[in-house]
């Protein structure tokens, strides 16, 4: 009776260690072998690290945008957020990997009773007091346990990476969100400058007016000059104004004045020389991919719990202690009790409940690959549209630089040309509202290639290193230390069977 006995034991372990889980495999993600428009080499150069590799740190070298960053990572609500909730996802995973686990309590109690005479049996005590312990655990013969828990990992594993998605974001919005206010004050000094200059112009109109050498018309025109002027001031202080709060929000801190001083977009270059690498590290490289498979993986385990459901459950319940009649006596010598109760359930008509959460887990499972390779095909759009307005906005501003000096000597030379009286004030004026136009058109150029490199850098996963720590490796780490050794060999390696 023992080996019978002995081999039901073994094989009820042997069956706990394994799960109805998928094998899984990754989704095909239809990766081309290059960026659009990008030749092999210029997508892996070895002499310069991919931008995944570049901590934001390097790449933004502007001092005050430095000083920005780092203190909208620490007080950033969002980003607070995104780290709580890696804590309640380790939390939910903590409590379902206990399940795995015996539970075992400390239990006393007494009861004191008074019952009629003609209800009490002779020789019956009616007390009783009880003193011990009580252990619980399910026997995961089918892997529910197991698969639940693995869920729960790969959720938080997922919580994780969107943590690092989400600062990512956040170091990209307050860079766009300084430049924006660089451009904006650039554009401001711009417009006060040019309502200088048109303010002295007109003075020289009225004065020859007076003289009889200028036309009202000139006048008119004159003053229509110095009013938009006026009006495009106004405008770029109020800008500049929400550009400020908009910053200050993202910061998450009331900003020091002297990280709002106006630094020229010139000055301020970003790495224009970013490497793309090859498009199938960008499924390794960029956090919200990972997160968006971690999700997969999460949905797949939970497939597995929904098949289990289907067989029987077995749980052990033991207790152990003292009892007795009378507290004086509950210690004493044959006062001694147990129990062990095995129980077991088993599904019969549930009407089609346990067969429905398995159709939920399965088109979960299913919803989950969808979204996983929309998150690719988005990302890999990002970083097309990026590489792509990388090389046009360089032509782009040059051409645009050549059409603000034409302008400038334009409007220098029809200027000349009035004050000597050869030629008329509207000549001058024209050339001066095109200088005005192509100077702003510049400044917004630069702008928006300042935007689309840090674009880039954020598209190739490049923002999250610096100051960081690497969630998922913390989890493995501590996997590791508690015997999860097989669940942190499945991280490293995503391919890998259950």
């Amino acid at each position: 009776m023992k080996p019978i006995k002995f081999t039901v034991i073994g094989v009820a372990i042997m069956m706990a260690g394994c799960t109805m889980i998928p094998n899984y495999h990754r989704p095909d993600s239809s990766v081309a072998a290059t960026y659009a428009g990008q030749p092999a080499a210029q997508s892996v150069r070895q002499d310069q690290p991919v931008a995944a590799d570049i901590d934001w740190r390097d790449f933004y070298h502007e001092p005050h945008l430095q000083r920005l960053i780092e203190l909208s990572l620490q007080n950033n609500r969002d980003l607070r957020v995104s780290v709580l909730n890696i804590e309640n996802a380790r939390a939910q995973y903590r409590i379902q990997r206990a399940d795995l686990l015996p539970t075992v309590s400390a239990t006393a109690g007494g009861t004191v009773q008074h019952s009629p005479a003609d209800l009490s049996l002779p020789g019956q005590p009616s007390d009783n007091y009880k003193v011990g312990g009580m252990a619980s655990y399910e026997v995961d013969l089918f892997g529910r346990v197991r698969s639940l828990s693995q869920s729960a990992l790969q959720t938080y594993f997922a919580t994780a990476e969107t943590r690092k998605a989400a600062q990512i974001s956040l170091i990209a919005e307050v860079a766009n969100a300084w430049l924006t206010l660089q451009a904006d004050l650039q554009l401001r000094g711009l417009t006060s400058s040019t309502l200088e200059n048109q303010q002295a112009s007109n003075k020289i109109v009225r004065s020859s007016f007076n003289a009889g050498t200028a036309s009202a018309l000139d006048v008119s025109e004159s003053d229509t000059q110095v009013r938009q002027a006026e009006a495009d001031l106004a405008q770029y202080d109020r800008f500049a104004k929400q550009d400020t709060n908009a910053l200050t929000l993202l910061v998450g801190a009331p900003i020091p004045a002297d990280l709002l001083t106006e630094v020229s977009l010139e000055s301020v270059r970003l790495d224009d020389g970013l490497v793309p690498g090859l498009p199938s590290e960008l499924l390794t490289r960029r956090p919200d991919i990972v997160a968006a498979e971690d999700r997969l993986k999460a949905a797949n385990a939970n497939i597995g719990a929904a098949r289990a459901a289907f067989f029987p459950r077995i749980v052990l319940t033991a207790s152990g202690g003292t009892a007795s009649t009378s507290l004086g006596s509950l210690f004493a010598a044959g006062s001694g009790a147990w129990s062990f109760g095995p129980s077991i359930s088993v599904p019969i008509f549930d009407y089609g409940r346990n067969k429905a959460n398995l159709d939920v887990a399965k088109v979960t499972s299913q919803i989950e690959v969808a979204n996983y390779q929309k998150v690719i095909q988005t990302a890999f759009r990002d970083v097309s549209d990026a590489l792509d307005g990388r090389e046009t906005y360089v032509r782009q501003e040059s051409a645009q630089a050549g059409v603000a000096q034409a302008s400038a000597l334009a409007y220098r030379l029809s200027n000349d040309r009035y004050q000597q009286g050869v030629a008329d004030y509207l000549s001058a004026l024209v050339n001066q509202r095109s200088l005005y136009g192509a100077q702003q058109t510049l400044v917004k150029v630069q702008l928006a290639r300042a935007e689309n490199t840090v674009g880039l850098y954020r598209a190739l996963g490049g923002g999250w290193k610096a100051g960081t720590t690497n969630d998922a490796e913390q989890a493995n780490a501590s996997e590791s230390s508690h015997g999860g050794g097989m669940l942190r060999q499945n991280r490293i390696d995503p391919q890998a069977g259950r």
